[in-house]
């Protein structure tokens, strides 16, 4: 899934039970599927643009451009409730 990760303490133990794929990397996929296995997956759905900053060094400078440029990187407010 394309996105935005944001994981909890326990990602730390998943990874580190996780077995190399066959590209001998450990895989994102796998941590996600961890936490579906567990029931513990939740998702958004955010609006704006989108950039692959681990593309390629082009798409990387694109992307701190446009953070600079929409204040992206500015904090939001908190979640009411």
């Amino acid at each position: 899934m394309i996105g935005i990760y944001f994981y909890d303490n326990q990602v730390f133990d998943i990874v580190n039970n996780l077995k190399p794929s066959a590209r001998n990397e450990l895989e994102i996929t796998d941590v996600n599927n961890e936490y579906i296995r567990r029931g513990e997956m939740t998702a958004d759905k955010i609006t704006g643009w989108w950039g692959d900053a681990g593309e390629n060094l082009d798409f990387y400078l694109k992307a701190c451009n446009m953070v600079s440029q929409t204040k992206a990187n500015k904090e939001l407010p908190a979640k009411a409730g």
